[in-house]
């Protein structure tokens, strides 16, 4: 299974083999930030799954203040497009934003585990679906 995608002006793609392990839909504070809105919803690969062509990729780390672990977020130089992140807490893993697939319709709670996390910054106008897993913290925690 392959599935390609990119930033909005075509400079960074990417491309995905084989399934990602999980979708996580993330309410914390920093992913609202991050993405200019109630949260942040993240496909998930191994590094290895997850093969960036093009423009030169811009990088910021944040220090979680909760955890005090970083997370480095991607973005292309050109657009500002988030690109995903990785994180300090789960090495060898990286997130693909679900929007930046050229078609994300494959991306169904049906066919791949689903979980909402850090539900104790969600936003009241953010409705949640009973059918996928809801954690006030990390599933980790």
């Amino acid at each position: 299974m392959q599935h390609t995608g990119g930033c909005m002006c075509g400079a960074v793609r990417f491309n995905t083999t084989g399934e990602p392990s999980r979708v996580t839909i993330c309410h914390c504070t920093w992913c609202q930030r991050r993405t200019g809105t109630a949260f942040g919803t993240e496909v998930v690969f191994s590094d290895g799954q997850v093969e960036m062509t093009g423009g030169e990729i811009a990088r910021y780390r944040h220090i979680s203040d909760e955890s005090g672990r970083w997370l480095e977020v991607a973005f292309c130089r050109r657009c500002g497009t988030n690109l995903g992140f990785t994180l300090e807490a789960v090495p060898g893993v990286r997130t693909l934003p679900a929007g930046a697939f050229d078609d994300p319709a494959w991306i169904t709670s049906d066919r791949y585990k689903f979980r909402h996390v850090f539900l104790k910054s969600r936003r009241d106008w953010s409705d949640l679906s009973p059918h996928v897993e809801q954690y006030e913290r990390h599933f980790r925690s």
